[in-house]
């Protein structure tokens, strides 16, 4: 028999369709798996709706029963050992962002979830200051809140927060130490020892000579500058009267007051 897919009855029908019930070991529990990182092992934690709890072996020293521990303490549930990550974890954490990882961000404030979706959105490899995440989720003056936001990133290596760092080139705090910070931007060739020798000189910002465009150190564009042919800038106000543009891509004015 053929069915009318626009029959008014069919399409009725199809809205009383639903979801196999959930198990109550489901309801009462969440999953957690010990998976290779990009600087080693990393404990995650995940509901059906994505992972929302991550740390390193090193933050729980090894130890299972403290991650746990700090899970239940976080958000009210007990963990049971799953047998297989969740979708699109692994290529993730291989540096090959994909859609099918899901992020489980409930219980956050709506200025920590912005914060932290902006932060996602940075680049591998690449760094931006506190002030210019506050400027990107449309609240300039709460930089103090959004270094707030980072502290408590639950899902942290997923959402990057090691990527944002101080004004003056500084690394800034991070849920597992300074070190752990470096370990991850140099995993992702980040120049360290540049970015610092540059802050020492208070220049912030490069321009090219070649293409008139300013932007971030990190910058992609930036590192395809030649010795020869960069100039740097403390200011992006001093680019800007200096004849330079903004990156489209890195976009540093939003770094500064306006």
């Amino acid at each position: 028999m053929t069915v009318n897919n626009h029959d008014p009855l069919i399409s009725a029908l199809r809205t009383l369709s639903c979801h196999p019930p959930r198990s109550v070991v489901d309801l009462v529990f969440s999953n957690w798996i010990i998976i290779s990182g990009p600087v080693g092992e990393l404990y995650v934690a995940f509901t059906d709706h994505g992972v929302n709890f991550v740390r390193t072996a090193e933050s729980v020293h090894r130890d299972d029963a403290e991650f746990l521990r700090e899970y239940r303490e976080r958000f009210g549930r007990p963990l049971r050992k799953a047998t297989r990550p969740p979708a699109g974890l692994v290529p993730a954490l291989r540096g090959r962002p994909s859609r099918a990882l899901q992020l489980d961000l409930r219980g956050l404030t709506a200025l920590e979830r912005d914060t932290l979706e902006a932060t996602r959105r940075i680049p591998a490899g690449q760094t931006r200051p506190y002030g210019w995440l506050a400027r990107e989720i449309g609240r300039p003056r709460a930089v103090r809140a959004v270094g707030t936001a980072l502290r408590r990133n639950p899902v942290p290596v997923l959402i990057p927060c090691h990527r944002v760092t101080t004004s003056t080139g500084e690394l800034g705090n991070y849920v597992f130490g300074a070190d752990m910070k470096k370990r991850l931007l140099r995993a992702e060739q980040v120049n360290l020892d540049e970015v610092h020798e540059l802050a020492k000189n208070n220049v912030y910002y490069l321009g090219s000579e070649t293409t008139g465009i300013v932007c971030f150190p990190t910058c992609s564009s930036a590192r395809r500058i030649t010795h020869q042919h960069r100039r740097g800038f403390r200011t992006i106000d001093q680019a800007i009267r200096a004849g330079y543009r903004p990156c489209k891509q890195c976009r540093p004015a939003a770094a500064e007051p306006a």
